[in-house]
């Protein structure tokens, strides 16, 4: 498995941030395990980092490696949502592929 480096971009330590964080480590935990680094940046702290990440609402998760590049915006508490986002799971959504 490819070690995961991830990316958590949050505005101020609140208890929505401190909730996201510890969503967000116990899947990593119980899927990964110990195969990803996550560095959680305040932007209000480090506001050049958020920009030039372009960063433009937080929370956002960013996975860097491996790749490709996936970010998710906004609410952290959906289990799926997390893992479609950082490719452990499948989504559900129908895609449209071209051809007949």
């Amino acid at each position: 498995m490819s070690k995961y480096t991830l990316k958590l971009y949050i505005a101020g330590r609140t208890a929505r941030t401190e909730q996201a964080i510890s969503t967000l480590r116990q899947i990593c935990e119980e899927e990964l395990g110990r195969a990803y680094e996550l560095a959680v940046i305040d932007i209000l702290e480090r506001p050049q980092l958020a920009e030039n990440e372009k960063i433009l609402a937080t929370p956002t998760l960013v996975k860097e490696l491996p790749p490709p590049l996936r970010r998710v915006v906004g609410d952290l508490s959906n289990r799926e949502r997390l893992l479609v986002g950082l490719d452990l799971a499948v989504s559900d959504s129908p895609r449209h592929e071209s051809g007949d």
